[in-house]
């Protein structure tokens, strides 16, 4: 059901169907962002005053960040229509905090944790060999497994005197709309696929009569309310307590932003790209800022919202106008409590049956992150168990007696348990593997000869034979010529790393280095539209020749050329493997 991508980020649509589209994502995720504060502060017996203001902060601050993803300023933002909103997997850290120390004490955790998000974001490339896109599609995976039971207990959220066949014939109308328009339609009509479903759905609750147009009638038009719980500076042993907690809850939130992050990427261009992890730093840092804007009104804290890379595939608008309208339609909400109202009267069936159609997406979407990472045996344990681990915390099937209330409440979001059990195998993968060779060096062509003794050692230690050698040497070259580009005399004075590894019986080597203009992954697929420079143009060539894989990940600060180089050629199948 994915759909031809119609506007890429920089395209603008026509404004009706801008505004259009915005509405209907809004109208699918208002429900989330206000239903986390709503759980937490009744979990934790806060006032109905403050319970008001939560929400409404939430709202205006879903609405400015989601601005903010979608157009980015400066370094901040990832620049795709990525929606925001509350946190579900903060809900146990925050009734904690609550009930220990009140609302106050919960906007200075969620302030201090922003700033850990913030250095994450600027030094993302540190963690590149524990948070991969492997681990990535596992947590997106692991999102439609942690939603669904919450989308299925929409299914019979209808009054107590309505009929019993209204939620399973709204849900059914609403999901064989969906489906059937989805499958059958193409061009323009996709893109209306989703108002439709909804608009279907809506029409049958109408007639089974649980359409809730009180809920629209009493809400207010224009209104702010009251209850700022300002901050607690005090510092005491109950936020040194909490912190921890809430440092490791922002990292699994920002791991969800990366795999988003990195996921919009691969279905926003109609030619594919390489992940841009500069991208993907300005992603995680307009979630720190969100987080951080969160704690300075004293609500929860944001994480971006899954489903609405699940929009874009069904939709294939990735306009970043989208994002900017949905911002401006958050902020309305929180400015009209009779749109919101409006919006939140969908009854739940509707909702749930939607919400399934854009989490099946979801879940594969995962799945071709984690393909596009190079699935081999060791990648597909990680996937499997992180993914099965998830999914017995999730519902409870793992010694749920054992782990006490806290931990319980921690863990029984499968998508911390699996991106948690996900991080650690590959950190054991990674760390408790063959031993590097390592060089640093100058980033210049007088380097070139510490490289190849490095790789000619390497060869010669592990049993190579002459011609394998000769390619792993040659590629060697050819990444330190790409690296250098046209302009070498800019790269004078930098550093770069290169190591080399066995990774079964083939070589990974990894050049990190200053950043380049161009991704190389990038320039390998448009051979030979690029004939501008001759000399890079053969690097490419012959590196594309002699390696088995490249990667190349470009961040803000950091260069990095991953390169796996098979020991034995496809074409020497009949010979028999070197000892």
């Amino acid at each position: 059901m994915t759909a031809a991508v119609r506007y890429e980020p920089p395209e603008t649509p026509p404004p009706a169907l801008a505004v259009g589209l915005a509405l209907q994502q809004a109208a699918l995720t208002c429900a989330g962002i206000i239903i986390t504060p709503v759980i937490v502060v009744r979990a934790a017996g806060g006032a109905e005053q403050y319970l008001s203001w939560a929400v409404f902060a939430a709202l205006l601050v879903s609405g400015v960040t989601t601005a903010l993803q979608a157009r980015r300023i400066g370094p901040v933002g990832v620049g795709y229509p990525v929606v925001m909103g509350t946190s579900g997997a903060f809900i146990a850290v925050c009734v904690t905090a609550l009930v220990d120390g009140g609302p106050a004490l919960l906007a200075t955790l969620v302030i201090v944790s922003a700033l850990f998000q913030f250095a994450l974001a600027a030094r993302l490339a540190w963690l590149r060999h524990v948070i991969t896109p492997t681990v990535a599609g596992t947590v997106v995976m692991l999102i439609a497994v942690t939603v669904m039971p919450i989308a299925f207990d929409q299914l019979d959220d209808v009054p107590a005197d309505a009929s019993a066949s209204a939620g399973p014939w709204c849900a059914a109308v609403t999901l064989a709309v969906t489906v059937v328009l989805a499958l059958r339609t193409d061009g323009w009509l996709r893109l209306w696929v989703p108002i439709v479903g909804l608009a279907a759905g809506c029409f049958a609750a109408v007639v089974f009569g649980i359409y809730d147009f009180d809920r629209v009638a009493e809400a207010a038009w224009v209104g702010v309310p009251s209850g700022w719980p300002g901050w607690d500076v005090s510092f005491g042993p109950t936020f040194w307590a909490l912190l921890p907690a809430f440092v490791f809850v922002t990292l699994i939130g920002a791991i969800e932003t990366i795999g988003d992050a990195s996921a919009v990427q691969l279905i926003a261009w109609r030619k594919p790209r390489a992940t841009d992890f500069r991208e993907v730093q300005g992603g995680v840092a307009a979630d720190g800022v969100g987080n951080l804007l969160s704690g300075l009104a004293g609500t929860m804290p944001n994480t971006t919202y899954s489903g609405s890379i699940a929009v874009v595939e069904l939709t294939g608008i990735a306009a970043r106008s989208i994002g900017v309208w949905v911002g401006v339609v958050f902020v309305a909400m929180a400015l009209v409590p009779k749109l919101a109202a409006l919006l939140l009267a969908i009854p739940g069936p509707v909702v749930a049956a939607y919400v399934t159609v854009l989490l099946a997406m979801l879940f594969l979407l995962g799945m071709k992150m984690v393909l596009r990472d190079g699935l081999d045996y060791r990648k597909g344990v990680i996937v499997g168990v992180s993914f099965w681990i998830g999914a017995g915390f999730q519902h409870g099937e793992i010694f749920p007696d054992l782990l006490g209330d806290w931990w319980g409440s921690l863990l029984g979001n499968g998508m911390t348990a699996g991106g948690l059990a996900a991080i650690a195998l590959t950190a054991v993968m990674r760390f408790a593997g063959p031993r590097k060779a390592r060089l640093e060096t100058t980033l210049a062509a007088e380097s070139l000869a510490e490289i190849d003794a490095l790789l000619r050692d390497f060869a010669e230690r592990r049993g190579w034979r002459p011609e394998a050698a000769a390619r792993l040497r040659s590629v060697g070259e050819e990444a330190l010529h790409c690296l250098l580009g046209s302009e070498r005399s800019a790269a004078k004075g930098r550093r770069l790393r290169l190591s080399i590894r066995a990774d079964g019986p083939n070589a990974a080597l990894e050049f990190v280095a200053a950043p380049s203009g161009d991704n190389l992954e990038d320039l390998l697929v448009l051979l030979p539209d690029t004939p501008e420079n001759v000399e890079r143009e053969v690097s490419l060539r012959m590196l594309r020749h002699h390696a088995s894989s490249v990667r190349h990940q470009q961040y803000r600060d950091t260069d990095i050329l991953g390169i796996e180089v098979e020991r034995r050629p496809a074409e020497d199948a009949d010979v028999s493997p070197e000892a």
